[in-house]
């Protein structure tokens, strides 16, 4: 293989767990990949520690609280350091980036990756809400901008994978692969009581403490199915979800002859990462490998869309389209947050999404501002139905 110019990434979300792990195939491959901007909301210190670690050309903190902080550690070592949201959004369109990794946790995530796009920088996608938020809108202006989008999820990732090749091939059929969770098998009297600690322990997984518990509810899988509709442009029907316990296929596409391809390997959020940043190549990595002697069963089994009704709910706003995914994704953010602060119950979380479904006004076509008023607007209304101690 030639050797290729190195290339220059902006990290956003840097401090969680998909930021951490793209900062560790950094490390690992100097030669290949440099950091050109570290992004983090509030975590002040382990930007700090990354940044002389990794020398970016700025880095930006989302709390303006902790400006000074940053600054005064980054500026004598000439980091420039910006804070807030609009500073997000001025820097990733510098010239000296040539790939942003979106990895802001939720809604929050959106507003930086449009502006990326409009930069006509190229995309890693990890931050599957903002697609589920405004699908029609991002994809919309990465085709004008002719910007390619590198899914970063382990089953997107796949899926992709499988694509490779075969773009000209008619899709019969995608098939996202889910662990389950920690509560995988579990009927809906058994989840009326699980707690926060049961329901951050994933079997399989190493994540953020939100995408963990959408994990445990299956919601993070019905986001992923609306952001493989906007991805794959493939109709709902035609997206299945499917239990495999063992996470070592990470998803399988389905062509009209009936072939089936599928992308297997050790569940690393690495691979995936390291895929998005080195296509078309692949570079030789030291991950681990996969043992077949190891895993002498694969099973599948029908996820449970009753007891997990999560699920079920993405796939109706999926349907529903307009601004019905924003709605979905805000009040999960709430729910979740609510949950993990012992606010709420685990079943109560899809019984608000669906409370603020059925109360947020719907609007058929959108526009920006409209996403930014309907999350606003859902926040509001999830927020004042949140019931302290309600377990159910």
């Amino acid at each position: 293989m030639k050797e290729l110019p190195k290339k220059n990434i902006a990290i956003l979300g840097s401090t969680g767990s998909i930021g951490t792990q793209a900062l560790e195939v950094i490390r690992a491959q100097p030669e290949l990949f440099a950091v050109e901007i570290l992004a983090a909301k509030s975590n002040a210190d382990l930007l700090i520690r990354q940044a002389k670690e990794f020398n970016p050309n700025c880095v930006v903190i989302g709390d303006n609280d902790k400006y000074k902080i940053v600054a005064d550690e980054l500026q004598p070592a000439g980091i420039k350091v910006f804070s807030g949201e609009d500073s997000l959004s001025e820097v990733v369109q510098m010239e000296t980036v040539d790939l942003v990794l979106a990895a802001i946790v939720g809604y929050a995530g959106l507003k930086s990756t449009l502006s990326a796009i409009e930069a006509g920088k190229q995309i890693a996608l990890a931050n599957k809400e903002t697609l589920v938020v405004a699908g029609e809108l991002v994809t919309k202006k990465a085709k004008e901008k002719g910007v390619n989008i590198y899914p970063v999820d382990s089953e997107h990732s796949a899926i992709f994978q499988c694509l490779a090749g075969e773009f000209h091939n008619k899709i019969e059929k995608i098939y996202l692969t889910a662990s389950g969770g920690p509560f995988r098998g579990k009927t809906k009297n058994e989840l009326e009581h699980v707690t926060r600690e049961q329901a951050l322990k994933h079997p399989n997984w190493e994540m953020g403490a939100k995408i963990t518990i959408d994990s445990a509810t299956l919601m993070n899988k019905g986001l992923e199915v609306i952001e493989a509709h906007w991805l794959f442009n493939v109709k709902p029907d035609m997206i299945d979800v499917i239990i495999h316990p063992q996470s070592i296929i990470h998803s399988m596409v389905q062509f009209e002859d009936g072939s089936i391809k599928a992308q297997m390997g050790l569940p690393d959020m690495k691979l995936p990462i390291h895929y998005a940043f080195g296509f078309p190549y692949r570079f030789k990595t030291e991950f681990p490998r996969f043992n077949f002697q190891k895993y002498p069963s694969l099973t599948f089994e029908q996820p449970d869309i009753k007891s997990f009704r999560s699920l079920g709910l993405a796939y109706d706003v999926l349907k529903t389209g307009g601004n019905s995914p924003c709605i979905l994704n805000a009040a999960n953010e709430i729910a979740v947050e609510a949950f993990l602060k012992n606010k709420i119950g685990f079943l109560r979380i899809p019984d608000l999404i669906e409370f603020c479904l059925n109360n947020v006004p719907f609007i058929q076509h959108p526009t920006y501002s409209d996403f930014v008023e309907t999350d606003r607007e859902t926040r509001r209304i999830a927020g004042e139905n949140v019931i302290p101690g309600d377990p159910h």
